[in-house]
């Protein structure tokens, strides 16, 4: 369980001073779905494919210079079959804004093979099935089945994985770790929506450096004492 900070509660007055990690949750659930009603996939696409070649894009890169690189890579190919036979270092030309251009050009076309050879020319709705996929691990693969298949999933970014700790959520050993506990802390229905909210919130509200906890809607009343320390050595 968590203590309130002292000094950031004020406003809360009302509400138990000691709140266990299910109580925070539905107090962050509420304000997120206030913020963020109806969460936008940030990454454009327009199927299962696309989608996942969108993710696998948006490693160690933002989502704005992703939406921007593969409206070109889809005009040249927008299915498994047209990418399949692409030459890498064309993939890998159209792709380089986006960093690790070598490892991901290379992974675009694996996996667009595999998905001809052993799929049909469909993304598969298991994770064990897209795990198996080059450049595809379990984030990846938690993205698309959420946002793709609606199946339920947490898949956990650096701003998710900055949150449950700061919040007090989890304690931000890993990123499995975190995965887990709020998988535990919210109701498995909320999945999907949560991970979009939180991520969003984390950009908007919540930045990892230069961030007032005292101002936030969020991290006000439920930022951990270590947190809250850590931010004040910054």
């Amino acid at each position: 369980m968590e203590r309130h900070p002292g000094g950031f509660d004020s406003e809360f007055r009302g509400y138990p001073a000691v709140m266990t990690r299910a109580e925070k949750a539905v107090r962050i659930a509420g304000i997120l779905d206030g913020l963020y009603p109806m969460p936008p996939i940030p990454l454009l696409h327009r199927d299962p494919y696309t989608l996942l070649v969108a993710v696998v894009l948006s490693a160690q890169c933002t989502d704005v210079r992703v939406n921007e690189v593969t409206p070109v890579l889809f005009a040249r190919a927008d299915n498994p079959r047209d990418m399949a036979r692409l030459d890498v270092r064309g993939i890998r030309s159209i792709i380089k804004p986006c960093g690790l251009s070598p490892a991901k050009s290379k992974a675009i076309k694996g996996l667009s093979k595999i998905l001809v050879e052993k799929h049909g020319g469909q993304v598969p709705k298991t994770f064990a099935e897209l795990e198996e996929l080059p450049g595809v691990g379990h984030k990846t693969a938690s993205v698309v089945m959420a946002q793709a298949f609606g199946v339920p999933a947490f898949p956990v970014d650096t701003h998710i994985h900055r949150l449950a700790a700061r919040w007090g959520l989890s304690n931000g050993t890993s990123v499995v770790r975190s995965e887990r506990d709020l998988k535990r802390v919210f109701p498995e229905d909320r999945w999907n929506a949560l991970h979009l909210q939180i991520i969003y919130f984390g950009r908007e509200h919540c930045p990892a450096r230069g961030h007032d906890l005292s101002r936030c809607p969020i991290c006000s009343w439920a930022a951990t004492k270590k947190r809250i320390r850590e931010e004040r050595e910054r």
